[in-house]
């Protein structure tokens, strides 16, 4: 089985936070970054230096889309506060349901929210693949 990780971030997110959000996300599906393919994630985080070396160092590709796009795709858990500040309802499930090109019954894991000791939030989806 071979997954999509859809990422939602704060700005300034340490790498080591990105990584263990990742990590207890994968563990809650009794997987491992082995079966992770691509991360995907809102265009405002191009240049989030975290998630970037996260990708670069896993080599896995990243996949950026517009809040316009993410806000076409119907998701479980849409925010009210992600709207306000990133214009669309959802990022990691949207961002994860676009690159894995389904819809929600690929979606392994809705949502796994985790606060690092950086005080800085990140929110982790998994979509599978159906043909990868």
């Amino acid at each position: 089985m071979k997954v999509v990780l859809g990422i939602g971030c704060d700005r300034g997110i340490s790498q080591h936070t990105l990584e263990t959000a990742v990590d207890q996300a994968l563990a809650l599906i009794d997987h491992t970054r082995a079966i992770v393919s691509a991360l995907a994630t809102i265009d405002k985080k191009c240049d989030e230096e975290a998630l970037l070396a996260l990708a670069a160092q896993q080599g896995w590709p990243m996949h950026f889309y517009s809040a316009k796009q993410l806000s076409e795709v119907p998701v479980p858990n849409p925010s009210a506060v992600v709207e306000k500040y990133m214009g669309t309802p959802a990022v990691a499930e949207a961002a994860a349901l676009l690159a894995a090109q389904t819809d929600c019954q690929d979606l392994l894991l809705e949502k796994h929210k985790y606060r690092g000791s950086d005080n800085k939030n990140a929110t982790v989806s998994i979509v599978r693949l159906r043909h990868a």
